[in-house]
């Protein structure tokens, strides 16, 4: 009876419009066309769980999961900055940062999974959902979000083939730019809390 009472199309929408704008798997299109390249493959299916599974766990416990490992949110958001700068200047530069070169089955949990789909801005964003809307109606944005996050995961290939070498070339980047920004954002924002905090 409790679902039918707080269940909410009005929810359901407002709540997924803003993780389909935070998670921008659209824009991180050349990301993932980046790590295809260097990886040979990607397992779209195993990113989506993986990434659904940290979503909907975070949503459930939160800041505990954090607070277990003594780390706070602000913490959490500087470290996950970091992995986009270094990431957003592989992609502008045509440097090599990640010197482990990761196959595509660990490359799609890390940094597919987190912190691509799922990042801090991601958790941080559930957390504030969390605070204005019934978790029944945050599940039901993350499984639409990932569902649209696995069809984009499976186009790739069709979208290389269109856009082709130079197009990728371009994409990579200009959003290499925006995820930079992104990153500088994120660090910005939440490096004076850490200050304060000691």
């Amino acid at each position: 009876m409790e679902f039918f009472t707080d269940f909410s199309w009005k929810q359901i929408f407002k709540a997924s419009m803003v993780l389909f704008a935070v998670i921008d798997i659209l824009g991180s299109i050349p990301i993932i066309l980046k790590l295809k390249q260097s990886t040979g493959d990607l397992h779209e299916m195993r990113a989506s769980l993986v990434s659904l599974g940290i979503m909907i766990g975070f949503l459930i416990l939160g800041e505990n999961i954090l607070a277990l490992f003594g780390v706070d949110i602000g913490s959490f958001a500087v470290a996950g900055s970091i992995i986009l700068f270094a990431m957003a200047l592989e992609m502008i530069l045509g440097v090599q940062l990640f010197r482990d070169s990761p196959t595509g089955k660990t490359a799609s949990i890390v940094p597919l999974a987190f912190p691509i789909i799922a990042g801090a801005g991601t958790m941080t964003s559930i957390i504030s959902l969390r605070a204005e809307y019934y978790s029944i109606n945050i599940v039901i944005a993350i499984l639409i979000n990932v569902i649209v996050v696995y069809s984009v995961l499976r186009s790739t290939k069709a979208i290389e083939k269109i856009l082709g070498e130079g197009g990728i070339a371009i994409l990579k980047k200009v959003f290499g730019i925006i995820l930079l920004a992104i990153a500088v954002k994120l660090f910005t924002s939440n490096i004076p809390g850490l200050f304060n905090g000691v």
